[in-house]
């Protein structure tokens, strides 16, 4: 797992704030539900101040010890053992715009930090494509909430 090449490099520093990404979203017409535009909104969604490139890597659930699922906390523990580390929120978005040709069916979740919504729910960034639509969503984040062995996570690769 820890060898396994980059699913993906995304560009950061893309756009210079949030609004610049909800801009560019709809220019380019992804849909962003209302929880990602939300979490877009709060001061832990940063962006980066200079165009950067990461590395992304793709796993399940599965993949990294948890076929019957886990917590956000195991996943995320598991991950960092393994020398991944953990997206900048604006991972995102980024890839959200970076990622046209998406399969449809697909839905991706970002390990980032939590972003405490309106409501002071946690949410991570999900990239989802299906029958309406190509999307920037949110997945709820409860401390108890157990993510299944096929749920798909992405992480910035360890050099």
């Amino acid at each position: 797992l820890m060898q396994r090449p980059a699913w993906k490099s995304v560009k950061l520093g893309i756009q210079p704030n949030a609004d610049g990404y909800r801009s560019a979203l709809k220019d380019n017409g992804f849909h962003l539900c209302d929880w990602a535009n939300d979490i877009m909104g709060k001061s832990a969604f940063t962006v980066s101040d200079q165009p950067i490139s990461v590395d992304l890597v793709l796993v399940t659930v599965t993949e990294l010890g948890f076929p019957k699922g886990t917590t956000r906390a195991k996943i995320y523990e598991r991950a960092l053992e393994l020398g991944f580390k953990l997206c900048p929120p604006e991972v995102g978005p980024s890839l959200r715009l970076q990622y046209p040709d998406q399969p449809n069916g697909e839905w991706l979740l970002i390990g980032m930090e939590p972003i405490a919504d309106a409501d002071g729910g946690l949410g991570v960034f999900r990239v989802g494509h299906d029958d309406n639509g190509r999307w920037l969503g949110s997945g709820w984040d409860y401390p108890d909430s157990l993510w299944d062995g096929s749920y798909r996570w992405l992480f910035v690769r360890g050099k």
